[in-house]
Formats: C-alpha cells, sequence, structure tokens
C-alpha cells in the first residue's frame, strides 16, 4: 500500500500581483523628507526640465502630511 504524501499549501508560487508588489519593492528607495524637499524646491524655482519626467509617478506619504499640504493649498486660494 502506497504511503500518502501531504503538502503544506503556501498559495500561489507567484501571483501578478505578488510579483508586481515585489517588482515595485525593489525599485524604491525611502529616504527623509529633508533630504530631497530643498532640491525638489531648488529644481522647481530653476524649472528644471526633469521634473516633466517624473510628473505622472505617484508617491506615498502619511497621511498627516497630506492633511496639511491640503490645509496649506486651501489657505492659498485668492478669495473671490
Amino acid at each position: 500500500m502506497a504511503r500518502c504524501q501531504l503538502h503544506v499549501y503556501y498559495g500561489p508560487e507567484s501571483s501578478t500581483a505578488t510579483q508586481a508588489h515585489k517588482d515595485a519593492q525593489e525599485n524604491t528607495v525611502q529616504v527623509r523628507l529633508g533630504e530631497v524637499l530643498p532640491l525638489l524646491a531648488d529644481a522647481v524655482r530653476s524649472q528644471r526640465t526633469w521634473l516633466s519626467d517624473f510628473e505622472d509617478d505617484e508617491i506615498t506619504i502619511t497621511s498627516d502630511l497630506y492633511e496639511v499640504i491640503l490645509a496649506y493649498q486651501h489657505c492659498r486660494r485668492p478669495s473671490a
């Protein structure tokens, strides 16, 4: 009589979503905002053309920073 072997299933070996997440993680670098903000501000002031290469890129920011940015945007609107 043949012995039955059991295997532990860990899920699909490579799904598209899992692979996309891995690819995204490999193509990211975590830096402090204080490191890049002065450089980005200077690039905007200097109207550097390379900024347009990244216009459609998405970034991840904390929710509290996003709320502050929205509040700042609201305060900057000219009064009608």
